[in-house]
């Protein structure tokens, strides 16, 4: 009878994290600050909002509203790193979200659920093992819907953002140069680093490095190559996290410590160590809708002089 009791209230209060992890945290928006210490001594601060996966339908309304709501911050740059559709007809949802930020400079990498339309998948699939997860992706895109990737890189551009998919280039921002190197989705092996290698251009107020998913190869050549601050998504910040403890998984081969928020690469910081800042993102699969003591997050970064 104990045991009976003890197994029918785990089951109650898995049920009912549940509810609050799929009914409420799954669309509880938060906007995150940091300061990040990159600019040279004495630098003015630049202001710098990070999207990154949105996964956005064409019912996502009041998402989309959260996020146009952010150009009231009235950042200086836009960066984008990723994950924007989930659905084969969101490209509006998307414009109206990013609405009045398009008039922002802003840079945009895609990441696989730009490509390919979502499945249905078990939420805690995330918690496997990474070469399994590769697998099963790998069979999912195999026979996925293609998303109107083209149509939505090609709104990207005619707004002026900067297109890095394995590409380089550069913006002037609140009068700095800023430089730039990113790569397609290293989750899906399109990243191309030898197309971006080489040093980033010494005479540069700035140079970044951005990318869809923080794999270590990607964050190790661009922090090799002098990009001082390191920008990407995909981890969802773990989504599935245990208070106290954080993430269990990053769905890459980043460490969970690093899944999200502010840290330095190489581990620990040293010379030449780059800033880097994953965010933990907007959304989720439609078929995983789920997030657990890791909210949905937009991030403003308040990059400032080096100390």
């Amino acid at each position: 009878m104990v045991v009976k009791r003890v197994a029918l209230g785990l089951a109650a209060s898995a049920a009912a994290g549940l509810v609050y992890s799929a009914g409420y945290e799954v669309r509880s928006y938060r906007l995150r600050r940091f300061d990040v210490p990159v600019l040279g001594p004495g630098s003015r601060p630049l202001r710098v909002l990070h999207l990154s996966d949105l996964h956005l339908t064409p019912g996502h309304r009041g998402r989309a509203a959260w996020v146009r709501r952010l150009a009231a911050l009235e950042p200086d740059l836009v960066v984008n790193t990723g994950d924007n559709l989930a659905h084969p007809e969101a490209i509006p949802t998307v414009l109206d979200a990013l609405g009045p930020l398009l008039r922002v400079p802003g840079v945009f990498v895609f990441g696989s659920n730009d490509y390919f339309g979502p499945r249905p998948k078990n939420p805690a699939r995330y918690l496997l093992p990474l070469e399994r997860i590769r697998h099963q992706n790998a069979r999912d895109h195999a026979d996925a819907v293609d998303l109107p990737w083209k149509e939505l890189r090609d709104e990207f551009r005619s707004a002026g953002w900067l297109d890095l998919t394995n590409n380089r280039g550069a913006l002037t921002v609140d009068g700095r140069r800023l430089t730039f190197a990113g790569v397609d989705d290293p989750h899906l092996g399109r990243d191309r680093l030898d197309e971006i290698a080489g040093p980033a251009p010494g005479d540069a107020d700035l140079a970044v490095g951005v990318a869809h998913a923080p794999y270590l190869r990607v964050l190790d050549a661009f922090q090799r190559d002098g990009y001082r601050l390191l920008l990407a998504g995909h981890t969802h910040g773990g989504q599935i996290c245990l208070p106290g403890v954080g993430a269990l998984v990053t769905n890459c081969d980043l460490d969970a410590a690093r899944a999200k928020g502010v840290s330095r690469h190489p581990r620990p910081g040293g010379a030449g160590a780059a800033w880097m800042h994953v965010s933990a993102g907007l959304g989720t699969s439609p078929y995983a809708r789920v997030r657990f003591a890791c909210p949905p997050e937009a991030t403003l970064l308040t990059l400032t002089g080096e100390r």
